[in-house]
């Protein structure tokens, strides 16, 4: 494949102006207001509604990730069933580089020279969720950038829309913003710590990655050297 150099500047300049707009503003600039407004909307919420505290306390329990598994497991055994024997080896193939993309991408993530304890950690005289629910759930983080739910989910998104369709694209676009919203709720994340953080690693990874042709010379090597259970699917 080659280098898809207009893509690769797009997806580049996207991640520098998105990083830029936040950390090179005083005070990051617009984006402490809007963090600051939204966290004080949904922390209102939570000293005000026991309903509130129950829902966003469900959300954020370890158990309620697999959720979000969930929802995307069954998004890409929707694409893979069906498939010719050769196909579904391919899918198998992209999931596994997905997985390791995703780790070697968060990893990357957490060396940009940023450490930001989360809102609940950062503001005085709040409401605490897990004061007020009555059983264990997350709502801080001591190093909250970036979202790490967020950015997993945004390559997510990034695979099956170039890999799968996309209809599939679009609805990772969905996930993101449903599952990655209750760590916001929570105050654990700031909304920019997946709107510029999580979103700026994306488009810098992916973009170097998917754009030069390395994704794809990584699934054809894997392709090449795994073994194949159908012989048939050989010939």
């Amino acid at each position: 494949m080659a280098i898809q150099y207009n893509k690769l500047i797009f997806w580049n300049l996207v991640a520098v102006a998105v990083f830029a707009s936040w950390y090179w503003l005083p005070e990051h600039g617009f984006w402490l207001s809007l963090d600051s407004s939204i966290f004080y909307y949904f922390n209102d919420h939570i000293g005000h509604s026991d309903a509130w505290v129950t829902a966003v306390g469900i959300a954020n329990v370890r158990a309620f990730d697999g959720v979000a598994l969930l929802a995307m497991g069954i998004l890409y055994y929707s694409y893979y069933r069906g498939q010719s024997v050769q196909r579904k080896r391919e899918l198998l193939i992209i999931g596994l580089v997905m997985l390791l993309t995703a780790v070697g991408v968060n990893q990357l993530g957490h060396l940009v020279p940023v450490e930001r304890p989360s809102p609940t950690l950062t503001f005085d005289n709040i409401y605490r969720l897990t004061e007020l629910a009555g059983f264990k759930t997350k709502d801080s983080s001591g190093d909250s950038y970036p979202g790490d739910h967020g950015l997993m989910l945004m390559i997510f998104t990034a695979f099956v829309w170039r890999y799968l369709s996309w209809k599939a694209g679009l609805w990772g676009c969905l996930f993101v913003v449903v599952f990655s919203a209750p760590r916001v709720m929570a105050g654990a994340h700031w909304f920019s710590d997946i709107y510029v953080g999580a979103l700026s690693t994306a488009c810098f990874c992916l973009a170097w990655l998917m754009q030069t042709g390395i994704l794809d010379a990584i699934i054809a090597w894997f392709d090449r050297h795994l073994p194949r259970l159908n012989r048939k699917a050989r010939e």
